[in-house]
């Protein structure tokens, strides 16, 4: 049976994936090479810095890819980076036809590397499993064309929205099953982000389960007052804490010795607080391409408020905790209108044990400045 492009790009799309969360601030990108419609040989990019995985498989086929196809989940590169282009291994391994699942959105690259094949007379064709591919590469896209971090707000709440009683009891809302979830996909992201008000009151770790790398920790701390003590210092992985530039007194105290356990990001302020875009562009400098934000409602809401929010993951149990004094999930100024409202595409829902996993792309009606 003669398989399709679709079957060996959605191989090379799945090899793609054994890297998720590792390859930043480089892409997820798999690649197949098939002869007379057998596999040859495939590769995937494990790492920035590490061969590209049209690479890998052209070394394991050898003098075999001649005469081959090669199938790649994003176009081949032209420009030099951390490693060589592509496209010079590809024209000399003697490849007569390169199937691209998505042309590359980064600048440098964009539809380049296609007509340097195309000009060696090389047949190029584009946009297999296009879609299923931009959602899996959603983090490096809009990091590259940007310049700025995929975001996604993680919340564990009510169904009435809450994440933490009027007395700030937030443990336990959501069950075990979904607290291990939430967890183990930490290692996915590059940051987890949370306000200092979450260290103050929940004092998490913000570790990474079963993850063969841990994220870097950012506290968004206007007034530098986090406790030196804070468990965040006591795990793995780098401690950013975001603050203003102030220089008062007790501030500049707090700062001497918070300095020893992490980095100190002078961010611009906003109306007292930190200016939540400046700190974006100064993390995406950091080549920090994605962020998971973990609270608390003042933090979630500003962001949204600042239109920074990509996607969510609300995890909802199924409990009642009511209260106008309560801690909500999303606070914030929030919108006037309902036609303003924040809406979700790409809608998933997941039960986890008794509760509940709502994930989505977000899209904002009216973007506000």
């Amino acid at each position: 049976m003669k398989r399709t492009h679709e079957y060996f790009m959605n191989l090379a799309m799945k090899l793609a994936l054994r890297a998720k969360g590792l390859t930043s601030p480089n892409p997820l990108v798999g690649a197949v090479i098939v002869k007379n419609n057998k596999i040859i040989s495939q590769g995937f990019h494990r790492k920035a810095g590490l061969p590209h995985a049209e690479i890998i498989a052209l070394e394991k086929a050898g003098k075999e890819a001649r005469g081959a196809t090669l199938y790649v989940t994003l176009e081949p590169c032209v420009h030099y980076g951390r490693t060589p282009p592509c496209v010079d291994k590809i024209i000399n391994s003697g490849v007569k036809k390169v199937i691209v699942g998505m042309i590359d959105p980064n600048p440098e690259n964009f539809g380049k590397g296609i007509k340097m094949l195309k000009r060696h007379d090389i047949k190029v064709e584009v946009g297999f499993l296009e879609d299923k591919l931009k959602s899996m590469n959603e983090v490096f896209i809009k990091y590259i064309t940007k310049k700025l971090p995929f975001v996604i707000v993680k919340v564990g709440q009510s169904l009435d929205g809450k994440i933490a009683t009027y007395r700030s009891d937030s443990r336990w809302i959501t069950e075990e099953s979904a607290r291990e979830y939430s967890n183990r996909i930490r290692g996915d992201f590059d940051a987890i982000m949370v306000g200092v008000n979450t260290i103050l009151r929940d004092n998490p770790h913000l570790d990474a389960l079963d993850s063969i790398r841990q994220p870097i920790k950012v506290v968004v701390d206007s007034q530098l007052s986090t406790p030196v003590e804070a468990n965040i210092f006591k795990g793995d992985g780098k401690v950013i804490i975001a603050t203003l530039a102030t220089g008062k007194g007790q501030e500049t105290e707090n700062r001497n010795i918070l300095a020893k356990k992490a980095t100190i990001l002078d961010i611009k302020e906003k109306n007292g607080q930190v200016n939540l875009k400046d700190l974006m562009k100064k993390i995406a400098s950091l080549e920090t391409t994605s962020i998971l934000v973990e609270g608390g409602g003042s933090l979630v809401g500003s962001l949204f408020d600042e239109a920074l929010v990509d996607k969510v993951l609300f995890f909802i149990a199924p409990k009642i905790i009511g209260g106008r004094n309560a801690i909500s999930s999303v606070m914030g100024k929030g919108v006037g209108r309902i036609d303003e409202a924040i809406k979700l595409e790409r809608v998933n829902l997941k039960r986890i044990g008794s509760d509940f996993l709502i994930e989505g792309n977000v899209s904002y009606p009216c973007l506000r400045e």
